[in-house]
């Protein structure tokens, strides 16, 4: 690293730590652009660069990162995580779970668990659900168009991959069915991990009221995340809503007030954008 890049990451990261974003992020550009190598900086560069909407950048500079000598266990954790975010906002929400998964084989974290439980409740909204019976008319439909089976069996050159006791591959609703299951479990694990973080209590919260779509049972979650942490912008928003069932714009105003003036993250469900478009609304 040159001593100027050090240098100017080292203000970088104090600026960053002082909530000085914007001249955090000048001064991070700089320090990279002049060989910046301690991935401390680095990773702060790339958590305002998924705050800024950078998501190609910051996959870039994370790619670049992941076989710097000095990443220590914690540090490559928060690069993937970091990396699961820019990928899931690019479209490519399946990869950031596979890779969250698979880091999570390897020890239990509480930022894979706050982060893998977010992606698991955005990729399993009740909104997502594909239209299995037009999926399944679909493939029967291509099955249909497949040439005739030869006259003379195929002798397979390599033994059959199907488990033992299974006959065909799960249908899709199956496997959609599954993928919430399992959902669910980790969710519930990470809670038992530790009850008291309010990501991850938020978490299942919002898994009851926009996967299984149990309203009455994610209030009680909702209530116990918002003690943890009063300003937790997606627990705030989805408050606010039960406010508005009941008929208090007043008191959902209000906490989408508290919200908008929040540090928005790429995880959380409520944008910048909705949150002023309801504040208009409300208004």
């Amino acid at each position: 690293m040159s001593l100027k890049g050090m240098l100017l990451g080292r203000q970088a990261y104090k600026a960053h730590g002082n909530a000085d974003y914007e001249t955090a992020m000048k001064l991070y550009e700089q320090a990279y652009d002049e060989g910046m190598k301690d991935p401390r900086f680095i990773l702060g560069y790339t958590v305002l660069l998924l705050r800024d909407e950078q998501y190609a950048k910051a996959r870039e500079i994370l790619v670049a990162l992941q076989n710097n000598p000095a990443l220590t266990p914690a540090l490559k954790s928060q690069l993937y995580v970091n990396y699961a975010a820019a990928v899931y906002r690019m479209g490519e929400i399946d990869k950031g779970i596979r890779l969250l998964e698979r880091q999570h084989k390897q020890g239990p974290t509480g930022l894979i668990y706050q982060t893998l439980g977010c992606l698991y409740v955005e990729k399993y909204d009740i909104e997502n659900t594909p239209d299995f019976d037009a999926l399944e008319k679909a493939a029967a439909e291509r099955a249909e168009e497949m040439p005739p089976e030869p006259e003379e069996p195929v002798v397979e050159k390599f033994p059959s991959l199907t488990p033992a006791g299974e006959t065909e591959k799960p249908s899709l609703r199956r496997q959609w069915q599954d993928g919430i299951d399992r959902a669910e479990a980790f969710i519930l694990e990470s809670v038992d991990y530790d009850e008291e973080d309010s990501v991850v209590l938020d978490n299942y919260a919002q898994f009851l009221y926009r996967v299984k779509g149990d309203k009455e049972a994610a209030k009680e979650w909702f209530d116990k995340a918002i003690k943890e942490k009063d300003s937790q912008i997606d627990t705030l928003w989805f408050l606010s809503r039960y406010d508005l069932e009941k008929g208090d714009r007043k008191a959902a105003l209000e906490k989408v007030e508290k919200l908008a003036a929040g540090r928005f993250s790429p995880l959380n469900h409520v944008t910048r954008e909705m949150a002023q478009a309801e504040l208009e609304r409300l208004r």
